[in-house]
């Protein structure tokens, strides 16, 4: 299972780091060029998905992903049609900071039955968009607000709730293309509320933030819009590997 894996490598080496890549048609051209990057900066795991894809080519893409690469693949899917046997296991989100149904629970009984029949690994997954300084694509696609990070107490209150509907893993996102991460203070009282991993995506840019993200309790980190935008594998790879060690158990 690939969940179990990847918590038994966290549990032993500390804060994983998995990469993400969308796969829309604005990447084509740059698609063997992220994989490749991808692979050379190692990686414990690949998330593929997006919340903008424009066309139908989703499938397509992700079979020349699982061709090219040999971490295991988890969808981290924007709706229902983002479901594919190319892929290993899959994010079961929950979106729960906003309230809009369709991101509650229509979109998870849609798919449910697919990924049923395909037999995909399924991680539920507790998703809360925290609010930074600019809209996120995110909170565009999906007409919900995100969680103020100033109102502590909400926000956990939020991990609490997603917690105890029996989610496997919490991922705290400030969005692609973001220029902040969480705040650390935030992360860390979550930290010590929670018990399961904590993942958390957006304004990873940096050593630094990593280091910081992963001492304050960051379980799991995301990176995608630095992939895209660097394109060098000597700054990921840097970055992974700054956080082995720490937060382990």
């Amino acid at each position: 299972m690939i969940f179990d894996k990847l918590e038994k490598q966290r549990i032993s080496n500390g804060t994983q780091v998995l990469a993400l890549i969308d796969p829309d048609a604005k990447n084509d051209k740059i698609l063997p060029k992220i994989i490749d990057t991808v692979n050379k900066s190692n990686f414990d795991g690949l998330l593929v998905g997006g919340s903008k894809i424009i066309d139908d080519n989703f499938n397509h893409r992700l079979s020349f992903i699982k061709e090219n690469t040999d971490l295991p693949i988890i969808l981290f899917p924007g709706d229902s049609s983002q479901i594919s046997e190319n892929a290993e296991a899959i994010l079961f989100l929950s979106l729960l900071s906003g309230r809009n149904p369709k991101y509650l629970i229509e979109e998870q009984v849609i798919s449910a039955r697919k990924i049923n029949d395909l037999n995909i690994e399924v991680i539920p997954t507790g998703y809360l968009l925290m609010k930074t300084e600019k809209k996120s694509a995110v909170e565009l696609i999906s007409n919900t607000s995100p969680l103020d990070m100033n109102n502590t107490n909400n926000v956990i209150d939020h991990c609490l709730a997603a917690q105890y509907m029996g989610n496997k893993l919490l991922f705290l996102e400030c969005g692609s293309n973001s220029n902040s991460s969480i705040e650390l203070n935030l992360l860390k009282q979550i930290s010590t509320k929670i018990t399961i991993p904590l993942m958390v995506g957006g304004g990873i840019k940096s050593k630094e933030m990593a280091l910081s993200l992963a001492g304050s309790g960051a379980s799991y980190l995301v990176i995608g819009s630095l992939i895209e935008q660097k394109l060098d594998f000597n700054i990921t790879l840097e970055i992974n590997e700054s956080v082995r060690g720490l937060n382990v158990g």
